[in-house]
């Protein structure tokens, strides 16, 4: 018996060694793979800053300029190798020029995400990118999705009018979670999901198709959501009641109820949401919760409807209309502009 025991006890030992060396192991990878990419955005700059200072230098015109990094692209490419194509240079040369201050690049992305971001003429918008790739973690991949579904200007018509000093904040921080409201788009977009906009789609199907790309919803709803359920059942009365889909978010520390609706916005789709959020706030909120958030999404929204529908209710309901296709970016800026006309005419 006690032969036994020292066996398991060696066994356990061993493991817990085990674990401590691939633990120190993997934080050592870790650290050499940010101290390659800060290595590799600082080279990558230079580059930049030795194009363009010879540019100057040489007074170059634009056409010369596109050979001149023609020839020294094959130069690059004859004595090191891949890496130095001419649109790489091209974009070695615009990130010294986007970033004329080398400490104001992060070594928290990397040069693929900032090449993503260097196609981005408007400064603020990609600030915002940069900013809010940092803050959410993004991949290149996701951070290719917001860009295509226009999450800038969607937030910013989102939070009603789109004023200077709003699209200062998102360009300097992101998104800020201060309020619930802060989290919520106007459209949100699955395009993901690949249903044409002229097929019929009941609920049950849109809900089994969002849990099946979970993960591109999570993206789409924004940071801090953990994936709670769907049909989570709701106890009142003899009646049988389901919420569509639960969340939990964790920087607002509440849980997020979702109803999915086929068809445009309800005023007793508010309702009947309202008593889903009362039922959490009394028997599933624990004590260190924050009153949970309601959100109907639907194919489309009258302002007026909602305003009246949702106006007085104590608890927190929003609704917002869902698209499932990529919206119109040309469209989606031209709003943003005039939005931003209209208020610079107001402060004139």
């Amino acid at each position: 018996m006690e032969n036994n025991q020292l066996a398991v006890n060696d066994k356990s030992n061993m493991e817990s060694v085990v674990t401590e060396i691939k633990d120190l192991i993997a934080e050592s990878r870790r650290k050499v793979v940010r101290q390659v990419n800060d290595e590799l955005l600082i080279t990558y700059w230079k580059i930049g800053e030795i194009i363009v200072k010879y540019e100057q230098n040489e007074q170059i015109r634009a056409a010369y300029g596109e050979k001149t990094l023609l020839q020294l692209s094959k130069s690059l490419t004859r004595e090191l190798g891949k890496g130095f194509s001419r649109s790489n240079l091209q974009n070695m040369r615009s990130f010294y020029l986007k970033y004329p201050i080398c400490q104001s690049v992060t070594g928290k992305l990397t040069w693929t995400h900032y090449c993503e971001l260097l196609s981005i003429s408007d400064d603020d918008k990609r600030s915002f990118y940069e900013k809010e790739c940092i803050n959410s973690g993004w991949s290149v991949r996701e951070l290719k999705r917001q860009i295509a579904s226009s999450l800038y200007e969607r937030l910013l018509l989102s939070r009603g009018d789109a004023n200077k000093e709003t699209v200062l904040e998102l360009a300097a921080k992101g998104i800020e979670y201060a309020k619930p409201e802060d989290a919520i788009k106007d459209p949100y977009v699955f395009e993901f999901l690949g249903i044409s906009e002229d097929k019929p789609v009941l609920e049950s199907d849109l809900e089994a198709a969002l849990v099946r790309q979970i993960e591109n919803f999570l993206l789409e709803l924004g940071r801090g959501f953990m994936f709670v359920g769907t049909q989570q059942r709701v106890p009142v009365g003899n009646t049988k009641r389901y919420v569509d889909m639960v969340f939990y978010n964790k920087i607002f520390r509440a849980y997020v109820l979702i109803e999915l609706k086929t068809v445009p916005f309800s005023p007793e789709a508010a309702g009947q949401l309202n008593m889903y959020l009362n039922y959490y706030a009394t028997e599933v909120n624990d004590v260190d919760d924050n009153p949970p958030i309601g959100l109907i999404l639907c194919t489309d929204k009258n302002n007026i409807d909602v305003e009246y529908a949702l106006g007085g209710l104590s608890n927190q309901i929003f609704a917002s209309k869902y698209v499932l296709y990529l919206p119109d970016k040309e469209q989606l800026i031209s709003q943003v502009e005039k939005v931003l006309e209209a208020w610079h005419r107001k402060e004139d």
